[in-house]
C-alpha cells in the first residue's frame, strides 16, 4: 500500500491525520439514540477528495479497534483498488449479480480490521445496480459483521448512485474542496441529499490551506452547525 493519499498510514502524526481521527470522533457521538453504522461519503464535483477521504476514514475507523469495511461504489470511476493496491477483477458489481460470493470479492488490507470490496467489473447499468433490493438486502446483511461499512459513491450531480444509496445509510459526509467547488454546486448537491431524506452528518472541507503551510486538513462541521 504505496499510495501517498493513505495519509493516516503514511503520516499517522500529522495534523491531517489527527483530523480524520477527529471526524471519527464526531461521527461515533452524532448521535445517540440509533448508531451511525452505514455511511455513504460523496461529493458535489469530481476531484475534491471523497475517495480520499473515505479510505482515510474507514483506516481510522479499523484503527480504533472497530472492524470496518470500504465499499467502492463509484462504478463510473473506481480508485480504491489502486489506493489499496488490490485486485479489482472481482468486486461488489460481480457480487450482486451472482459472479461470486462475497468471500471471493472481499479483500483484506495491512490495516487490522479493514476489509475492502473493491467496484469489480463495470456494470452497464450502475444505478439500477445499486438502487436494486439485493444491494440494500446485502448491505443489511453487512450490519451483523461489521461495525462500520464506509461507502464511496460518485459525485452526486453528475448522477443519481449517491442519492440512490444515501436512502440505505444512516448518514452521509458532502467532502467539499475549498476554493475549488462552486458554492452553488454545493448547495445543489446538499439539496439533492435532503430530497432523498438523506441524514447529512456534516461537510468535511478539504484542500484548505492553512497559515500558509502547504498541507490539506480536514474538519467535520456537525448536522447543526454546519452551513453550505
Amino acid at each position: 500500500m504505496e499510495n501517498e493519499s493513505i495519509v493516516t498510514v503514511k503520516s499517522p502524526k500529522s495534523p491531517v491525520a489527527e483530523a480524520y481521527r477527529t471526524l471519527r470522533t464526531n461521527i461515533q457521538f452524532s448521535s445517540f439514540d440509533n448508531k451511525v453504522q452505514i455511511i455513504v461519503v460523496t461529493s458535489s464535483e469530481p476531484g475534491e477528495g471523497k475517495s480520499t477521504t473515505a479510505a482515510n476514514l474507514a483506516v481510522v475507523m479499523a484503527e480504533s479497534g472497530a472492524k470496518t469495511i470500504l465499499i467502492d461504489c463509484d462504478q463510473r470511476k473506481s480508485t480504491l483498488h489502486k489506493v489499496f493496491s488490490l485486485s479489482n477483477q472481482a468486486g461488489i458489481s460481480d457480487l450482486l449479480v451472482g459472479n461470486v460470493e462475497f468471500q471471493e470479492a472481499v479483500k483484506s488490507t495491512e490495516i487490522q480490521n479493514l476489509d475492502v470490496l473493491t467496484s469489480g467489473t463495470r456494470p452497464p447499468n450502475p444505478a439500477e445496480l445499486l438502487a436494486s433490493s439485493k444491494m440494500k438486502q446485502f448491505l443489511e446483511g453487512l450490519r451483523q459483521n461489521y461495525e462500520y461499512i464506509i461507502i464511496d459513491t460518485p459525485p452526486i450531480i453528475a448522477v443519481t448512485d449517491a442519492q440512490l444509496l444515501s436512502t440505505y445509510a444512516d448518514g452521509c459526509l458532502l467532502v467539499v474542496a475549498s476554493s475549488q467547488v462552486d458554492r452553488k454546486a454545493a448547495k445543489k448537491a446538499k439539496e439533492l441529499l435532503q430530497k432523498v431524506n438523506a441524514k447529512i452528518l456534516g461537510a468535511v472541507l478539504n484542500k484548505l490551506e492553512v497559515n500558509e503551510k502547504k498541507y490539506y486538513y480536514n474538519y467535520y462541521y456537525g448536522n447543526e452547525d454546519h452551513k453550505i
